[in-house]
């Protein structure tokens, strides 16, 4: 580990300023939750806030399971979100997540949904922390910078564009950064079963949790027997429900109809940049890790610190 004594002070002061600088975007975001708008929709149809897809489908899933994956609004005793619901575009786990939402109204259950997810932002500089203690302070700092904030100031977008939708839209991507970097942090602490489940969770976007695989790999190396069978039942489990006729047909459909085209939206970037990141300051080792015939061994000279962490 590099000697680097003030580095925790360090991080712990810049974390703290991203974070307040964070919570300012948070603030100039709010009144985009409430506000009918094309907001970030790039054919400019107004639409309900992307957490009206969670919170309208995590409903369905509970009360007509058939129409989970229904675009627009069904009426009835269906929660309103006006003018109509968001599209859901991914596996049915997240919603294990949104349950326990239900009990509040969509406004009340949206904020409390993203002040959940600052409240993991120090939860997640502690853990990128932790798997970047071997690395030098600016390196780690530049992670934190780009989990953390993702800065990109606009006039109407605070100071990270990133950041503002992700609030605005009540988007899920920093809950989705924060299951993928425990996962690799239980890696790292030889817990590959609870790191198997929290990568399986994380799957709820498929784009991102096959972008964090090679991590996975790398920081379960040891443990792969554990970790990667831990994935599959945990996966499984998690998205049980896709058994239903309704819902699974409905997840068909959607995959092979719109869901595979949706765009790299600003909010996006956020787990997409971090996980890059972290994939390119660890490029040795995770070249090290897949080298088991350490045919590249001269290259990466990281073989002793992966088997260390």
């Amino acid at each position: 580990m590099t000697n680097q004594p003030r580095k925790p002070i360090v991080l712990l002061i810049s974390v703290t300023i991203l974070i307040a600088l964070n919570l300012y975007t948070f603030i100039a975001a709010y009144p985009e939750t409430y506000t009918p708008s094309p907001g970030i929709n790039t054919q400019g149809t107004i639409l309900a806030k992307d957490f009206s897809a969670y919170y309208v489908g995590t409903w369905r899933l509970w009360n007509n399971p058939s129409q989970v994956f229904h675009f627009g609004a069904l009426g009835g005793a269906e929660p309103p979100t006006p003018p109509q619901p968001e599209a859901y575009k991914y596996l049915p786990s997240v919603r294990l997540f949104i349950s326990p939402l239900l009990s509040l109204d969509y406004l009340r259950a949206g904020l409390a949904f993203a002040i959940v997810q600052v409240l993991v932002l120090p939860i997640m500089a502690y853990m990128l922390y932790r798997l970047l203690e071997s690395k030098h302070l600016a390196v780690t700092f530049a992670l934190m910078v780009i989990a953390l904030l993702l800065p990109f100031p606009s006039p109407n977008g605070g100071l990270s564009l990133s950041y503002y939708w992700q609030w605005g839209e009540g988007q899920a991507k920093v809950f989705l950064a924060f299951l993928l970097l425990l996962s690799m942090y239980l890696g790292k602490k030889s817990k590959p079963l609870l790191s198997g489940v929290a990568l399986a969770l994380g799957f709820f976007d498929v784009r991102f949790g096959l972008l964090a695989l090679p991590l996975f790999v790398m920081y379960n190396r040891k443990n792969l027997k554990t970790a990667i069978p831990s994935t599959i039942v945990a996966l499984a489990l998690s998205n049980i429900m896709l058994l239903y006729p309704g819902i699974g047909s409905g997840f068909i459909n959607m995959v092979f109809g719109s869901g595979i085209t949706t765009p790299l939206y600003y909010y996006s970037l956020i787990p997409f940049l971090t996980l890059m990141a972290l994939i390119v300051v660890n490029f040795r080792e995770l070249v090290a890790a897949f080298d088991y015939k350490r045919r590249f061994a001269r290259f990466t000279d990281a073989s002793e610190t992966v088997e260390s962490n």
